[in-house]
């Protein structure tokens, strides 16, 4: 990635799934009943607070490419974001949320007790491995991501871009920017919560890019600006 001058990844802001899936698991549910399929979750109406908060950051940083999740949250946090710019953006579908397959909607107390057997398989290959039926496992999305960062190198030389994305691809675009091993990337996503609108960024230092934030909310914190909260789910879909 040595070609940009500037990468930065954006979790996309909170959505009306992220709400619904932090109710069932603090309640003890078994399953997440969100009545959209994972593309269509919208933003919460803090969501769209907090996008507009990172407008303002985004304002400051001057990216000239916007690189989008197809997945609505996505498309609203940029929309919302970039209004008002001239910045170009691409919708580009590589971007979009892990699919999760048979585990997706359930929680992880769902997960134990409905799938036990995935359960342990997903606990014997580990995160980074682990592809449930008919979903991907983490190497599977990275696949994706190298294919786009690569195309966006090659197309962009010298750009400044932004993702806008979801909380793994903000862990994964992290493991190809700073070249981090699968432990290090199992053990950075063990201990970091990505929050909502959070904003990580790399800047081009000689030939190679350097870590500049990671998972920074401090844009959201300002005194004009509504506090968030993080919802943390094992493994599961955040939406």
């Amino acid at each position: 990635m040595e070609q940009l001058e500037w990468l930065a990844v954006v979790r996309h802001g909170l959505s009306t799934g992220n709400v619904i899936a932090e109710q069932a698991e603090t309640t003890g549910a078994e399953a997440i009943d969100i009545p959209e399929r994972d593309a269509d979750v919208p933003l919460s109406d803090l969501g769209r607070e907090q996008a507009d908060a990172l407008g303002r950051l985004l304002v400051e940083q001057q990216p000239r490419l916007a690189v989008v999740s197809p997945y609505l949250r996505a498309r609203q946090t940029a929309e919302i974001a970039l209004r008002g710019t001239d910045v170009e953006v691409i919708v580009d579908e590589r971007l979009r949320d892990r699919e999760l397959g048979v585990l997706d909607l359930l929680t992880a107390r769902g997960v134990q007790a409905r799938l036990p057997g995935e359960a342990a398989r997903r606990a014997r290959l580990g995160k980074f491995y682990y592809r449930p039926p008919g979903g991907e496992s983490w190497a599977d999305v990275l696949l994706r991501l190298r294919a786009l960062l690569r195309e966006i190198r090659e197309d962009h030389p010298g750009g400044r871009v932004v993702l806008f994305a979801h909380d793994a691809t903000v862990l994964m675009v992290r493991y190809l920017a700073e070249g981090l091993s699968e432990k290090e990337l199992m053990e950075l996503a063990h201990r970091t919560a990505i929050a909502n609108c959070s904003i990580s960024s790399w800047r081009r230092s000689g030939d190679r890019l350097e870590p500049d934030l990671f998972n920074a909310v401090e844009h959201l914190h300002r005194e004009d600006t509504p506090p968030t909260k993080q919802e943390v789910v094992d493994d599961q879909p955040v939406r």
